[in-house]
């Protein structure tokens, strides 16, 4: 397969289905591209006008094994004529139990672990913030700059971004306090990552300890995802976890879109030497079907009494059965070496591209989990948000589809889906250099 464009990109079809949407849809849900699409296989886009894009997007970081994955839908499809809900509080069912010791298993920590299926990631936060109030007791929680964690009212409150996430949605939830991310390259004395991990932490443990309680939990993204593709020192997470197990708060580690596979290991905490005490999965779980979880050690998962979490969908028998196809994907079917692979291939690409272009101030991410940071200028490093933007309208008329990120909207995002081959993989960013050349 390769990008076939036959009409001018929106086409005639997406532009009446646009028309249709502004008419019937609420305003609120954003569109990257004014794309509808009509069908989607391994790293390609079909619209309804016939147009065929490569995806490096993937639905947000959800289709990591690729879109329509031949396991994932046959489990589907198995699935839906045996059981499509029960509702695990009310009827039990197998693949529930299932996909819990998957994820038991697979989470980094070596203690004894459960776990909590949900929806979506905003749900599974939500959950992960009530389970660590209920084991300790306590209520105030510390998040971080740059941050994002969903759009529910616990989640919003713990999302750093004000517009367009927090704006015009009243009060928000109490007890939250904001400390510094360690975000390298914009760290005001420098970016070596052991004096950035020691200053940024001395930042946090400060904010800690003048609050009048000590606080249930810790939530982070290893890796920032609408932050800007950042990952944490591996030096700032060791302290974070250290301080944590000593004072006795619940660590929690958010990893909706850097986990299962996206950063060439199954979670981003396993190259960070990060075992936090609670990890939270969503996006690529599932295999395009809505999932999330909770996992952790048993003993702080079993805080909430029973009937506490709950709810009549979570871990619907058809995602469950998607996610264990995506697991087996994962772990049978080679695709994480495939995955580690592309990430090496990316970054040599990326590097060649900021040394040939000044208008890229970094680039920076774990795995085929990459940003691209647009500045000015190098020295001020003064955002170029406007570059970022016109990049992603000339990519999507070029047949690339790509998607912006960062608290300053000036980073582009790289989410192809973990199959995507080497050539894919080339096409599309030299679609994207050829917009750089043509936009700096």
């Amino acid at each position: 397969m390769a990008i076939q464009l036959k009409t001018k990109i929106p086409g005639p079809k997406s532009i009446a289905l646009m028309n249709r949407r502004v008419a019937s849809v609420a305003r609120g849900p954003f569109h990257t591209t004014p794309i509808f699409v009509e069908r989607a296989k391994g790293a390609f886009l079909e619209d309804v006008d016939g147009n065929q894009l490569l995806d490096f997007a993937s639905g947000i970081g959800v289709v990591n094994v690729g879109h329509v994955h031949k396991k994932v839908a046959q489990a589907i499809h198995e699935q839906a004529d045996q059981l499509l809900h029960a509702s695990f509080n009310v009827t039990a069912y197998e693949g529930y139990i299932e996909l819990a010791e998957k994820l038991n298993n697979a989470a980094p920590g070596k203690f004894k672990k459960k776990s909590f299926l949900a929806n979506s990631g905003a749900e599974a936060v939500e959950n992960a913030i009530k389970i660590a109030r209920a084991y300790t007791g306590r209520n105030a929680v510390i998040c971080f700059e740059h941050a994002f964690h969903g759009r529910t009212f616990m989640a919003m409150s713990l999302t750093y971004k004000e517009k367009p996430y927090r704006a015009g949605f009243g009060t928000l939830n109490s007890d939250i306090h904001r400390a510094p991310f360690p975000y390298r390259y914009r760290w005001p004395t420098g970016s070596d990552e052991k004096k950035v991990s020691q200053e940024c932490f001395a930042k946090f443990k400060s904010l800690v300890e003048s609050l009048p309680a000590k606080p249930a939990a810790v939530i982070i993204e290893p890796v920032l995802g609408e932050g800007g593709f950042v990952p944490a020192p591996k030096e700032f997470l060791k302290l974070l976890q250290n301080y944590c197990e000593s004072e006795k708060i619940i660590s929690i580690a958010d990893e909706i879109q850097s986990g299962f596979g996206r950063t060439g290991t199954l979670f981003a905490c396993e190259q960070l030497g990060f075992e936090p005490d609670l990890i939270i999965s969503a996006k690529g779980m599932g295999g395009g079907l809505p999932i999330s979880a909770v996992t952790g050690r048993a003993e702080v998962m079993d805080g909430p009494s029973e009937g506490g979490i709950g709810g009549t969908f979570g871990g619907n028998p058809l995602s469950c059965a998607a996610a264990l196809a995506v697991f087996e994907i994962l772990e049978q079917d080679g695709l994480l070496d495939h995955a580690k692979n592309l990430g090496d291939l990316l970054t040599k690409k990326l590097a060649g591209l900021q040394e040939k272009f000044s208008c890229i101030g970094d680039v920076r991410g774990l795995g085929p989990m990459q940003g691209i940071e647009f500045v000015k200028d190098r020295n001020s490093k003064e955002a170029y948000p406007e570059l970022a933007k016109s990049l992603v309208k000339f990519c999507y008329e070029h047949g690339l589809v790509i998607m912006t990120s960062g608290s300053l909207g000036n980073i582009v995002r790289l989410l192809m889906p973990l199959t995507i081959t080497p050539q894919e993989l080339d096409e599309g960013l030299k679609i994207l250099e050829n917009g750089i050349e043509t936009l700096k």
